[in-house]
Formats: C-alpha cells, sequence, structure tokens
C-alpha cells in the first residue's frame, strides 16, 4: 500500500502577477522563478504551495470553470504559531501584504487563539495557536506528547 503524504498545495488564482507578488510578501520562497507566470512555487516548511491560473487548474481536472464560488469552499490553510502574540503579528503582516480581513483572532473554544484573513482570490488562511501543536524552529508542525 502506498504511503499518503499531502506534498503540494496548488490553488486556483485568477491574476498569477498578483498572487506570486502577495505570496512573496509574505515571506515564502519561490522556487524555479523561470516558469514566469505559468506556474509558482512556494516552500511552506515540509510541502509545497504552487499557484496556477484558475481556469488552467479547472481545465486539468476535467471541471467547469463555472459557476465559480464567490462564498466559502469549504477549505482553509493553516499558520500556526506557538504564541498569541505570533498569531496577531502574522494577521497583522498578511494584511499589510494585501490579504483581507475575515475574522479578528479571538479565544477558541479549545483554548487556542484564531483569525482568519483571505489571499486575493479569497482563498481563507487561518493563522492559529492550538493545545497539543507546536512549530518547530524549522517551521514544520509537531505533535505534543
Amino acid at each position: 500500500m502506498p504511503s499518503a503524504r499531502l506534498t503540494v498545495i496548488t490553488l486556483g488564482v485568477s491574476d498569477m502577477r498578483a498572487s506570486i507578488a502577495f505570496y512573496t510578501a509574505l515571506g515564502f520562497a519561490r522556487h524555479m522563478p523561470e516558469t514566469g507566470e505559468a506556474v509558482a512555487f512556494f516552500a511552506t516548511g515540509g510541502s509545497v504551495l504552487a499557484l496556477y491560473p484558475w481556469e488552467a487548474l479547472a481545465d486539468d481536472a476535467g471541471v467547469s470553470v463555472t459557476p465559480r464560488p464567490a462564498g466559502f469552499r469549504g477549505t482553509t490553510l493553516a499558520w500556526n504559531c506557538n504564541t498569541r502574540e505570533e498569531v496577531d503579528a502574522a494577521l497583522s503582516h498578511a494584511l499589510a501584504c494585501g490579504g483581507t480581513r475575515v475574522k479578528p483572532a479571538v479565544e477558541t473554544h479549545y483554548g487556542g487563539w484564531s483569525g482568519y484573513f483571505a489571499d486575493p482570490d479569497g482563498h481563507l488562511w487561518e493563522v492559529v495557536t492550538a493545545p497539543g501543536l507546536a512549530v518547530s524552529a524549522d517551521g514544520r508542525v509537531v505533535f505534543a506528547g
């Protein structure tokens, strides 16, 4: 049986240039820039974030580009932090880079601290600190215990 793993998260985007600028400003390191605006790959610490034109991604998957979802898509990306202060700083940074505030950071029902922002295409990001999860010096999430 193959070993299950998540290696790449690909986001369909409307404006490659704007999305590349946004994710670069957030602090993700772009790799293989010679691909120009055809596709963009960013190191995220254990996996890769890829950006691909929305219509091309739909075509590649064999699905319709319409209707294009305007609201919640049933998926979020997460930026885990070790402290509330890190969460607040990350949210402020994302907004300064052009993200949109979706929900300010608040106490969670499980004892964490969490807020949300959206990227230029509305992809939701949760910035969070949560009991039982920590972020190592190399940026990887580790489970306590």
